[in-house]
């Protein structure tokens, strides 16, 4: 039996975009004001979501689980950035594991854990997990929700 897929998102999700603020200086922030992601290096600067790397370690034991997240495409560090991020914060259960897209529908999987719907999440063919949302509004949410749905059938009860 094959392990399911799960894709989860960086911005929001494993990482939290607005600590990277307070390390920008004023003039960069109002320069950028309308689109803070372009900041040069702005994802090397990002702590993780509470929760966020347990949690992305157990996924990874339970289910086939890959990083499936959008870099801006006017800011070409962000890219590597994001990489770093990754290799930093998640180590090995994250080797090899990150896809960068600007349409996550293209990706075939069971679940994918986003906050948002752009980028082709709200087009993705599994079930999209909205993190932040209402249902799961943080980590231990999302996982109590996921750990269940890796149980395998028991062998006697399948005829």
């Amino acid at each position: 039996m094959r392990k399911k897929i799960v894709y989860v998102d960086m911005d929001n999700v494993l990482v939290d975009f607005r600590s990277a603020l307070p390390h920008l200086k004023k003039k960069v922030r109002k320069g950028y004001a309308d689109h803070l992601d372009d900041v040069p290096g702005i994802f090397s600067l990002m702590d993780p979501m509470p929760g966020a790397l347990c949690a992305f370690t157990e996924l990874a034991l339970l289910f086939d689980t890959y990083i499936l997240s959008t870099s801006p495409w006017d800011n070409p560090s962000a890219w590597s950035d994001k990489l770093c991020w990754v290799r930093t914060h998640l180590g090995e259960p994250a080797y090899k594991r990150l896809i960068l897209t600007h349409h996550k529908e293209l990706n075939r999987g069971d679940f994918l854990i986003d906050d948002r719907t752009g980028n082709g999440a709200d087009l993705f063919k599994g079930e999209h997990i909205r993190f932040g949302m209402e249902k799961f509004p943080d980590w231990p949410a999302v996982m109590a929700y996921l750990r269940p749905r890796v149980l395998r059938k028991k062998p006697w009860a399948q005829r």
